[in-house]
């Protein structure tokens, strides 16, 4: 066999393999003679038909099955003998298998890069460090209070903390918009759930009352109309609910568990729970900082059928969204086609620089750290040890749980490497933001 490599890109090459005539005749030969040994022919007995019959009926397709094997074969073995890295099945062109020639085709692969990581000595990560506080606690049992609030329905002009109940439909250019249309939209004037602006323009409505509101071009396209576009407002208030929050007591605090009304085991509770979330945010952000510092410092040319894969995987992942909110997603619909590829290539790149990460350290998945994370991801199911066990059951199903190991071994491996340093943050800013925010209401 003769193989001639051609770079015709900086990762792409280009295989020229020739196979001998001989090696294909050799093995067409051997294989119609184990046909007639095997093979049944009208006219003949079991085994005894002539070479050349069993010639005449089957060579054709014993050639054909024979050069798709060498095909792949040779192709493989070429690959090999070249210590060439293949990050998709090449593509094969100009095959030629005359019988009496020498089989010959030419592969185009894509390799995987070289990856030389630049060294993490002076480079600085910002770690967010956080702990939860007697005024987090407060302000999450305000949250609590708040989503089993009473509203109560008052003759009066709304005012900030009421919720108001209200129609209302967009018009922009004198035209009415396909979305954005409402019956009975509950709006807490204080939220900016659609802008102040919006708010503003029902300050002082009472039940029954209509207003058309003509708001500014938004920014941003997404709290009260296109982007670039004037928006105006046909609004009734259906109704006007003052909001009643839940004393903090015994009633209040069995609905989340603790029975004896014990307002310092309640705080307990929540502190636990807060500091449980408090840590995976905590973990989660540091990683993304990582990340995206390896990102920074390590520039990797990227095999483009690497790109392709990823961004289809991205595209998936966004009509599986959609389908599971019950929308069927059209062609048309997702990112911006530059900044998908823009997530594609980012994220290609991480898992080269974190797998060569892996590779050049030896990391390992520390069994004692699968247990554990495997325990914490269970512990919020109703039966901790079946899922336990279930992980446990297969390779495949521990092998998810060891490559988030893995992930955040390699996570230390490059804080105990670099120049850490610490932010101070509080809860808030580190969860889902917001979800704290103690915004007074009436009571």
């Amino acid at each position: 066999m003769r193989v001639a490599v051609e770079n015709t890109g900086n990762l792409e090459r280009r295989l020229r393999i020739e196979v001998p005539e001989e090696r294909i005749n050799t093995e067409i030969d051997k294989r119609l003679r184990d046909l007639t040994r095997t093979t049944r022919v009208q006219g003949f007995r079991p085994g005894k038909a002539p070479f050349k019959v069993i010639q005449g009926r089957y060579g054709g397709q014993v050639r054909k099955e024979v050069v798709g094997e060498l095909v792949r074969s040779s192709l493989y073995t070429a690959i090999d003998q070249e210590a060439l890295k293949p990050v998709a099945p090449p593509t094969i062109r100009d095959l030629a298998d005359k019988a009496g020639q020498d089989l010959s085709f030419t592969a185009t692969l894509e390799i995987y890069p070289e990856i030389h990581l630049k060294p993490l000595a002076g480079v600085r990560i910002e770690k967010p460090v956080s702990a939860v506080t007697e005024a987090d606690i407060d302000a999450m049992i305000g949250v609590l209070r708040r989503a089993r609030r009473e509203l109560v329905p008052v003759e009066r002009a709304a005012a900030e903390g009421d919720v108001v109940e209200i129609d209302l439909e967009p018009f922009v250019e004198g035209r009415a918009l396909s979305t954005g249309k409402a019956e009975n939209y509950r709006l807490e004037l204080g939220s900016n759930d659609l802008g102040e602006d919006f708010e503003a323009g029902l300050a002082g409505k009472a039940t029954g009352d209509e207003a058309v509101l003509n708001l500014a071009a938004p920014k941003d396209g997404m709290k009260t109309g296109p982007k670039g576009k004037a928006v105006q407002y046909k609004v009734r208030v259906n109704a006007v609910n003052a909001v009643v929050l839940p004393e903090l007591d015994a009633k209040f605090m069995a609905a989340f568990g603790v029975k004896d009304g014990d307002e310092a085991e309640f705080r307990a509770d929540l502190r636990r729970g807060m500091a449980r979330e408090l840590d995976a945010a905590l973990q989660k952000q540091t990683k993304e900082r990582v990340l995206d510092t390896l990102h920074e410092i390590n520039e990797i040319e990227l095999p483009e059928a690497l790109i392709a894969a990823e961004s289809r995987r991205i595209r998936q992942e966004w009509e599986a969204y959609l389908k599971e909110r019950g929308v069927d997603p059209a062609p048309d619909s997702g990112e911006d086609p530059a900044l998908a590829r823009q997530r594609a290539e980012k994220r290609v790149s991480l898992q080269l620089i974190v797998a060569e990460i892996i590779r050049q350290n030896d990391l390992k998945a520390d069994p004692a750290a699968v247990r554990k994370m495997t325990e914490r991801l269970a512990a919020g199911y109703a039966e901790p040890d079946a899922v336990i066990n279930w992980y446990y059951s297969s390779k495949e199903n521990l092998a998810r749980i060891e490559a988030l190991v893995l992930e955040d071994a390699m996570v230390d491996w490059v804080l105990s490497h670099a120049d850490v340093t610490e932010r101070a943050a509080t809860f808030d800013e580190i969860t889902n933001k917001g979800q704290t925010d103690s915004r007074p209401g009436p009571e």
